[in-house]
């Protein structure tokens, strides 16, 4: 669970030293954040498949809105962002900028059974001052020790325009009980320009081709490949030409998450996770997973009056803030967004246990012969 002590009160504050992430919030503060949790662990917990010990492992991948730079957010998101994160063994992020300020943050609210690993920044324009990063449960998933960007060579790209993804996937291993896996963080070219959509649909070309290379050459640390982040698809074609490039390498996508719009205002289908299935690398049935619409359990429309003070302060010019449908539209389009994302998170279930299927094959292969 993640660390609360800045939700005690004042009282438990003066008769023990703790060292706080948020030392000036007041205990109205403190006691509205309480009950907003409250809510929204029982939604977490209603909305999330469960953890099962050894048998289970729940990874998502989530796009934090400049997850870094941006200085509007108050504590309340900070708790409301640990305790999604909470709820999975590893967590895939993008968007995290070049300072490091959020990312730690949510780390020392998370507690010490959390660590995380990040990218260096993708220089240039198009990388956007941005990085990857993995945030793990360290007592369900280990770090396998292999981590590295996945670059294109000039012998694969030949005339090819793009030489490089814009900004440079990161594939992470890891191991959790008997299963090891490799994830691909990806966050791929923005906007729907022809130009972007170009762009866009080389990087996944480059991206198949890099992956066929390794694993025909033997390369990778692992042939259980998952592969997540933000695809920034933005029509059925642009998802059609994507599935098909993915299924002729062996990746599928979760039957949850197929054509889900995962931005918040519910238009596009931008997040995605894929996996290669094996017999020892499945999902359970037709695979447990979805979309995390945090939005309906905090900053929810009917809420946006008590954030009005943080409207004001936020908003460039808060005279326009006049009315109170003008409070409503900007807490609606721009406020909450700017605390937690533009992006819901997206989650899926790997099954981690496979002994039954492993001591079924010893078993055939020993009394063969008998």
């Amino acid at each position: 669970m993640p660390w609360y002590n800045d939700l005690r009160p004042a009282e438990d504050l003066r008769k023990q030293e703790f060292g706080l992430i948020f030392p000036d919030m007041t205990d109205a503060e403190r006691a509205s954040i309480i009950s907003n949790l409250l809510r929204f662990r029982a939604y977490l917990e209603q909305t999330i498949t469960r953890k099962r010990s050894d048998k289970n492992l729940l990874i998502a991948s989530w796009n934090i809105k400049e997850f870094g730079h941006l200085k509007e957010r108050i504590p309340e998101s900070y708790f409301y962002m640990a305790e999604i994160i909470n709820m999975f063994d590893l967590v895939a992020i993008q968007e995290v900028k070049s300072t490091l300020r959020d990312l730690q943050i949510l780390m020392r609210l998370l507690g010490s059974n959390w660590s995380y690993i990040i990218t260096d920044i993708t220089e240039g324009a198009a990388g956007n001052s941005e990085r990857f990063a993995f945030v793990f449960d360290k007592r369900r998933v280990e770090f396998s020790g292999l981590a590295g960007e996945i670059v294109l060579w000039d012998e694969m790209t030949g005339a090819q325009e793009l030489k490089q993804l814009k900004r440079t996937p990161f594939i992470t291993g890891f191991q959790a009980g008997w299963k090891t896996f490799a994830i691909i963080n990806v966050h791929l070219q923005p906007d729907n320009t022809e130009a972007a959509r170009k762009v866009r649909r080389q990087e996944i070309q480059s991206l198949v081709r890099v992956l066929q290379e390794k694993l025909r050459r033997k390369r990778l640390w692992t042939e259980n490949l998952m592969l997540m982040g933000d695809f920034n698809l933005y029509s059925d074609p642009d998802n059609k030409e994507m599935a098909g490039l993915l299924q002729e390498f062996g990746f599928r996508e979760l039957n949850a998450l197929e054509g889900q719009p995962t931005n918040v205002s519910g238009t596009e289908a931008y997040d995605k996770m894929y996996f290669r299935e094996n017999r020892y690398f499945q999902v359970p049935g037709d695979g447990n997973g979805g979309v995390l619409k945090f939005f309906e359990s905090v900053y929810r429309l009917e809420d946006y009056a008590r954030y009005k003070d943080y409207m004001l302060k936020h908003k460039d010019d808060p005279s326009t803030l006049s009315t109170e449908k003008a409070f409503q539209n900007y807490f609606s389009r721009f406020w909450r967004q700017f605390q937690m994302s533009d992006h819901y998170p997206v989650w899926m279930e790997i099954l981690i246990d496979s002994s039954d299927e492993f001591l079924q094959e010893k078993l055939q292969v020993l009394t063969a012969g008998g």
